[in-house]
């Protein structure tokens, strides 16, 4: 699943040993933040945003090319925030 991931955000997460797969990223946001959302845009706004998904957490957004990609954006922010 690691080859799913941009190179930045594989070396982001070995680093604070965060998980690479897709149900552990989402599992390990599930367990640091308490509420999110994930969205799966429609062909024109991943045309216009070039990107397939977007999480929502708090007020920012997160926005990756698989699932995977925006939960590790979001896990890797929500750990710089509790720092």
């Amino acid at each position: 699943m690691a080859d799913v991931l941009p190179d930045d955000i594989i070396a982001a997460l070995r680093a604070r040993q965060l998980p690479l797969d897709e149900v552990a990223l989402r599992e390990a946001l599930e367990a640091r933040v308490p509420g999110w959302d994930l969205h799966r845009l429609t062909p024109a706004a991943a045309k216009r945003w070039k990107c397939r998904y977007r999480l929502m957490m708090g007020a920012g957004y997160y926005d990756g090319a698989t699932a995977a990609e925006a939960y590790a954006r979001a896990l890797l922010a929500a750990c710089e925030d509790n720092k």
